[in-house]
């Protein structure tokens, strides 16, 4: 537990359930985990068990099992849109961005989170989050009300003594991005040695003890060094890696260009399969809810009580079903890659926001709201298709994803 200073005012009284507190989540984020392995071959699983799967487990508090952009049921707030680097690919656009929430207003947002019964991980993210002086203050803030602690952080400016106070202020993992070798990573970050830097950064994460989550965006200019870039994760010791495709919103309007077709969509995918039978982490997919169906059409798994188990721990797109994006300035979206507002923190109590959102209500009846194939797909229950994607092609968030490739494959209408 961080020290608390006395200049941060009254310590908050925990409000938040411990991650252990109901056996069956705990149960459905180890089905999660066993039914990847059994769907891939994953040979590595045991160990990854003995090795990180208790740790994962506070990573993982409230999770209903796995879900497409982390797992529902969670909050991210990103903090600042301020940033040490300057990606090409980031959701966070270079202009626009309203004056972002202060400390005190910081802390009533988390207090507000904490009262939301399936809540128990807090993410915090950016930007880059160690840009903000009140960094600290706010994560003890957050562990004092009882979430465990995730931070995505560029790594750049983490060493030693930053990773041991973010391991004091009960950060359990941290997400670092890795997106090519030293060239291109440094070409997609917008400056020379941010490689070098990130991977120093990384190294004194797991020296601190926080487990360490790598966070790869796959896009035209590095899908043909996916690979190599697995083999560096793996030597970097992840736990967990998350493949992201660039969904072209923020700066990556910059680049639409660069983002995966259909038939790129099914190679990383049949890709990421094959990866998972080697890897020593696990890997989950952002932006490609299709993985999991592509998984269960593999093993010729289309109906019956093999999907049914599926669908309990398999939730595929969790925008706003589960999951929920807080922007620096209190817009409240589903996904950082569906910019959609459903509201502001600082005009709407956020449970307000969180039960009465139209946008958050459509979400979560999917099963009845998506247009097109989705509508019609077996697997919509655990896909139902990249919302960010169909948002960003057809400007209608419940329309088909444009990059399923799982059609030809699905024709038959939905399974029992």
């Amino acid at each position: 537990m961080a020290d608390w200073l006395r200049e941060w005012g009254e310590r908050p009284r925990r409000k938040v359930r411990p991650f252990w507190s109901s056996p069956g989540l705990i149960l459905r984020q180890a089905g999660a985990a066993l039914c990847i392995g059994a769907l891939t071959n994953w040979a590595a699983m045991p160990l990854w068990f003995m090795r990180y799967g208790p740790r994962c487990l506070r990573g993982a508090a409230g999770a209903r099992g796995m879900g497409c952009i982390g797992f529902p049921s969670h909050p991210v707030w990103e903090m600042t849109a301020a940033c040490n680097l300057n990606c090409i690919h980031c959701h966070v656009p270079s202009t626009g961005m309203g004056e972002e929430l202060d400390t005190e207003e910081g802390k009533a947002l988390l207090d507000q989170l904490a009262g939301v019964k399936e809540f128990r991980m807090m993410a915090f993210t950016g930007g880059e989050p160690l840009m903000r002086d009140d960094l600290y203050q706010l994560l003890a803030y957050s562990q004092a009300l009882g979430f465990v602690n995730t931070i995505a952080t560029n790594a750049t400016l983490v060493d030693d003594h930053v990773a041991r106070r973010l391991r004091a202020c009960g950060v359990a993992i941290a997400a670092v991005s890795l997106d090519g070798d030293e060239q291109t990573h440094d070409m997609v970050r917008g400056c020379a040695g941010a490689f070098a830097s990130a991977v120093r950064g990384m190294k004194a994460l797991r020296r601190a003890g926080i487990l360490l989550h790598i966070n790869i965006t796959a896009m035209e200019q590095n899908l043909e060094k996916v690979q190599s870039i697995m083999n560096d994760v793996e030597r970097l010791g992840a736990s967990i890696i998350l493949m992201y495709q660039l969904v072209p919103v923020g700066r990556g309007k910059g680049i639409e260009g660069s983002a995966l077709d259909k038939a790129d969509n099914e190679h990383l995918i049949r890709f990421m399969a094959e990866a998972q039978a080697r890897s020593r982490g696990i890997l989950e997919p952002v932006a490609g809810p299709q993985y999991w169906a592509y998984l269960l059409r593999n093993a010729g798994i289309e109906g019956g009580p093999f999907l049914s188990l599926a669908r309990k721990v398999f939730h595929g797109c969790s925008a706003g079903r589960g999951f929920v994006y807080i922007k620096p300035d209190g817009e409240v979206l589903p996904c950082p890659f569906m910019p959609v507002s459903c509201g502001n923190i600082r005009r709407s109590a956020f449970s307000s926001i969180w039960s009465d959102s139209p946008v958050f209500q459509n979400l979560r009846l999917r099963e009845e709201k998506l247009k097109g194939d989705c509508a019609e797909c077996r697997y919509i229950s655990l896909c139902g298709g990249c919302r960010g994607r169909s948002l960003a092609a057809a400007g209608d968030y419940l329309a088909h994803d444009p990059s399923c490739f799982m059609t030809p494959y699905i024709s038959g209408g939905k399974a029992p």
